[in-house]
């Protein structure tokens, strides 16, 4: 897992509250999307509207998702292809998006919304960890 993605009713309030924290925001932030590398993985804000247009879910349950990133675009579709074999819920099929990368989304037997994205600006260290982000 790389990065766990909240769903925001007001992303500056959550952003200004994981700064109070002092957890650092990462570079790539923008008013729509904001991020904290955290122990490896990236902690997201994006607005609860967006998210939810994007996975297709409309308000669902928790209000978040869950990502795995991949090496390349082509390992999006694979990786969500391979889902869908072992039963998995067609949730949005892979697609470039609107931030530059390519992602697809499934939700398991629960109903849990999981991303594969491809996102050039994401840097693995040696255990597959996210070391930078933007």
């Amino acid at each position: 897992m790389t990065v766990v993605t909240l769903a925001a009713a007001n992303v500056e309030e959550l952003r200004d509250f994981y700064r109070a924290l002092g957890w650092e925001e990462l570079p790539a932030s923008r008013d729509d999307w904001v991020g904290f590398l955290v122990g490896g993985v990236v902690l997201a804000l994006h607005p609860r509207t967006a998210l939810s247009e994007e996975t297709g879910a409309g308000m669902y349950g928790g209000g978040f998702t869950l990502a795995v990133n991949v090496d390349s675009p082509e390992d999006v579709d694979t990786a969500y292809d391979a889902a869908l074999a072992m039963g998995a819920g067609d949730v949005a099929e892979p697609q470039e998006r609107a931030w530059g990368g390519r992602s697809a989304y499934f939700a398991d037997p629960e109903g849990n919304r999981w991303e594969i994205a491809y996102n050039e600006a994401v840097v693995f260290g040696d255990r597959g960890e996210v070391v930078a982000f933007g």
